[in-house]
């Protein structure tokens, strides 16, 4: 896995029951006790062994499992132990097992020796949502944007605490800086175009939505015209905008 894309994973991740993950807990405890990860880790043949203690402690964090997931840090810390990487999930592993005022000194810890570490950021900002400092989250959440405005999640993630408190031009605001980065992403169109309905900006949305049906919509999708299939996914969410924006519309009498 790319350095900076894991570290990104880590910044927003959350733990959440899946079957995937129960799967990667009952095929990776006997991981850990063969033991045999030491020599095979060493021998510069086994590059994904180190990445695979990282998908079970995460899996183990997921299923509640903490014996195995404070074992698979203890070995990843004796391996690596001066990798951002692996400090971000020590934190995550605090988070579960800490007051939220212990893991926020760790990560001020962190950002204090490397304010480069964005994962530690978004840990950061994602604790002082769950304990309601939402003043405090967006203040931190601005902070690293400032100084890693190519965040995309970021920037995301700011403008859903913008939303979660009714104020949809400052979320708006926000995902700007998202089309911006990634305008060639349907997703972040439509997201956009959800939150102008919502301001109301009813121009804006419309337009958006219209942009984010030209982006869904295939010109030709086996053989067939848009015209003759039903859309879905994001093109049905696309099409259900643009009908609940023209109902705002004040069309001139024919």
């Amino acid at each position: 896995m790319e350095f900076t894309s894991a570290l990104q994973k880590l910044g927003g991740y959350q733990p959440r029951k899946s079957q995937k993950s129960q799967e990667v807990l009952q095929k990776g405890t006997s991981l850990l006790a063969s033991q045999s990860f030491a020599s095979k880790g060493d021998d510069g043949k086994h590059p994904s062994l180190w990445e695979s203690f990282e998908k079970l402690l995460l899996a183990a964090m997921d299923q509640g499992d903490m014996d195995v997931a404070d074992e698979c840090l203890k070995v990843l810390v004796e391996k690596f132990p001066d990798s951002p990487r692996i400090d971000c999930l020590t934190g995550i592993v605090l988070e579960t097992k800490e007051t939220p005022e212990t893991a926020l000194s760790f990560y001020d810890a962190l950002l204090k020796d490397d304010p480069s570490n964005a994962a530690a950021w978004r840990r950061k900002v994602g604790i002082l949502k769950r304990i309601g400092k939402i003043d405090k989250a967006v203040e931190e959440l601005c902070k690293m944007l400032d100084t890693f405005y190519t965040e995309v999640e970021g920037w995301m993630e700011l403008a859903d605490i913008y939303s979660s408190c009714q104020q949809y031009t400052h979320a708006l605001q926000a995902l700007s800086h998202v089309l911006l980065l990634a305008p060639q992403n349907p997703f972040h169109v439509l997201h956009f175009a959800e939150t102008a309905f919502l301001v109301p900006d009813v121009p804006l949305a419309f337009k958006m939505f219209l942009q984010a049906v030209d982006m869904t919509d295939d010109e030709d999708q086996d053989g067939v015209s848009p015209g003759d299939t039903v859309p879905t996914g994001l093109a049905l969410r696309a099409w259900f905008g643009v009908k609940l924006v023209s109902r705002l519309i004040p069309f001139p009498m024919v």
